[in-house]
């Protein structure tokens, strides 16, 4: 089906002479046209960029959607902005099906396109730009098509992962004759939380990734007041965080290499909730109105993750990890899995954007349940701890393992009054001790601190607590209700 989008658009290249681009409505490329200009400078940084990097940067979408193109019926023009990174002007063509909008067709403008009427009142819609828009309504048909083909198959993935049990047997079977070969396995999950959609039943435009088999929103359970760490309860009942759950076909039961790559460009979706753009460079207008800051990247606060689209898997995304099947592999923050290698010296303990995490590897659409458990969990580990980096494998999540299976509770009374508002320092200090064994010149070093700082905070952790930390049980308590905590921040 991308082959006739790419048809389609090269049809409404040559129909208004005009190098055109096809995004969906989430900005991620489809397709384009070549551009044929021997002037550099008229290939401008924001349609360089998304061609490269597959998708357009939220500062990027914002200002276009500030022409009003989510709500246009008929073609507009935008004008040129260099001081935003915008070198030459474009005409916008809503794709729509039904009263949707489904995606926009771009065509750049370098002026040999200003005489083309858009049809202002009184005027007569220009011949090319009418049979323009008829294309474009093809194109409106195939993309609706596609969301509608991806939603069903969504509903029966998010009926088998989280639906009641009665039902997950027909969901299965129905699942497994949409899937055909695919069902079969191998298989893995990917759970990207949180991920920001307007319907929680949605997923959003489908993706675009070689491997991916069904995508689907699903809303986690409201937790109850009061739950999660100490200070941290509001006295109303938590609102759900939707995920976003993708299904994906591995090419063998000894690499989750697919699953990586999957779970990496979509965390470069906007939707991948946390995404936000890097500080300004200063290039765009002191009101904010160029994209110039966000044509150039973007930043995810779980890591150096470019606003590119989900896009095919082929297009060597960024990567900071080297995994395996069982993922025991480095990340760019540090080594996290069973391969070995110093962890980073200290974390940092703030939560972070959106993050994934990839179930083990299956073979049966009815272990996909399990699976789903696994991939939340490793998310949630991943959001709660930065060395994990922002995609992480279930089998190198370490007590988070056991920790995201428990229900969510009040911290144990004796560490509650480290968890306070005032003793965070000391907290960090309890935890960072802690994951190195009890070593002290490594956690002093780790702290950047001297060793009598270091047993003066220790020495206080033990007085606030009632804890012995030369006791085993109690540092065990202390040590899991720590990553605890980190759980019920994130």
């Amino acid at each position: 089906m991308r082959g006739d989008y790419q048809q389609l658009v090269d049809e409404i290249s040559a129909t208004l002479g005009a190098p055109a681009t096809l995004e969906d409505r989430d900005f991620g490329l489809i397709a384009f046209g070549v551009h044929d200009s021997d002037d550099d400078l008229a290939m401008d940084p924001v349609r360089t960029r998304s061609i490269l990097q597959r998708r357009s940067t939220a500062a990027v979408r914002a200002w276009f959607e500030g022409f009003g193109i989510a709500r246009a019926q008929a073609p507009l023009r935008i004008p040129p902005d260099p001081a935003a990174g915008v070198f030459m002007g474009r005409i916008c063509l809503p794709v729509r099906h039904r009263g949707v909008v489904h995606g926009y067709v771009w065509l750049l403008d370098d002026g040999h396109l200003a005489d083309l009427e858009l049809g202002r009142p009184g005027a007569q819609t220009d011949p090319r730009l009418a049979q323009a828009m008829e294309t474009t309504a093809r194109i409106g048909a195939l993309l609706a098509a596609e969301a509608r083909s991806g939603a069903e198959l969504g509903e029966l993935l998010r009926a088998l992962l989280v639906g009641p049990p009665a039902g997950q047997d027909e969901a299965e079977a129905a699942l497994r004759d949409a899937l055909r070969g695919t069902a079969r396995g191998p298989l893995a999950v990917v759970a990207v939380t949180p991920w920001d959609t307007e319907n929680p039943a949605e997923a959003g435009p489908l993706p675009n990734l070689s491997g991916l088999a069904a995508v689907c929103a699903i809303a986690d359970r409201p937790r109850a007041a009061g739950s999660g760490a100490a200070g941290a309860s509001t006295g109303a009942p938590h609102a759900p965080r939707t995920s976003l759950a993708a299904l994906v076909r591995l090419r063998s039961g000894a690499s989750l290499d697919p699953a990586h790559a999957t779970a990496e460009q979509l965390l470069r979706s906007p939707r991948a909730a946390g995404a936000e753009p890097e500080p300004r460079s200063g290039t765009a207008d002191a009101g904010g109105r160029g994209p110039a800051d966000g044509a150039r990247s973007t930043e995810h606060r779980a890591g150096p993750v470019a606003s590119s689209p989900v896009a095919p898997s082929g297009g060597g995304a960024p990567s900071g990890t080297e995994h395996g099947a069982r993922g025991t592999g480095r990340t760019a923050r540090g080594a996290v899995g069973r391969g070995g290698g110093a962890v980073p010296a200290a974390p940092a303990h703030g939560v972070r954007g959106a993050a994934a995490g990839v179930s083990d590897v299956r073979r049966e659409l009815g272990e996909l349940p399990a699976a789903w458990r696994e991939a939340l969990a490793a998310a949630r580990a991943a959001r709660a701890d930065e060395r994990f980096g922002p995609v992480v494998n279930w089998a190198d999540v370490g007590p988070y393992r056991l920790l995201t299976g428990l229900p969510a509770t009040d911290p144990d009374p004796a560490v509650r009054p480290i968890l306070e508002l005032g003793h965070a320092e000391l907290a960090r200090t309890a935890e960072e001790f802690l994951d190195r064994a009890g070593q002290a010149g490594r956690t002093a070093q780790a702290l950047g601190i001297h060793r009598q700082t270091l047993y003066y905070r220790l020495s206080r952790v033990e007085q606030l607590t009632g804890l012995d930390l030369d006791a085993g049980e109690d540092r065990l308590l202390l040590h899991m209700a720590l990553k605890k905590a980190r759980l019920a921040r994130a």
